[in-house]
């Protein structure tokens, strides 16, 4: 049986969260304004992005390519900022 993931309307009220770690039951994803979109070609594995990200948003293969996870991905742009070659760029949500 698998456990229904929450969305961040559904975290308690004022943020308490009485069990931890908790973070991979919240898709926090549908807040951000800005998504990250990555070009494959572009990425040279440096694994930079996924070092710096806050959330488990950067999801890292074996072979260091790397992938994002919408769902709970919260737009914040440093994986864009952090990547030396630019192959993450940050557009508008719905682009």
């Amino acid at each position: 049986m698998s456990k229904k993931l929450l969305g961040w309307k559904e975290i308690p009220f004022a943020g308490i969260i009485p069990n931890t770690p908790t973070s991979l039951e919240y898709k926090t994803g549908t807040w951000r304004a800005f998504k990250p979109v990555h070009n494959k070609e572009k990425c040279i594995k440096c694994l930079l992005c996924w070092i710096h990200c806050p959330e488990p948003a950067i999801i890292r293969h074996d072979d260091d390519s790397i992938e994002i996870d919408y769902d709970y991905c919260k737009g914040c742009g440093i994986c864009s900022n952090v990547c030396p070659v630019k192959a993450i760029v940050m557009v508008p949500e719905g682009e």
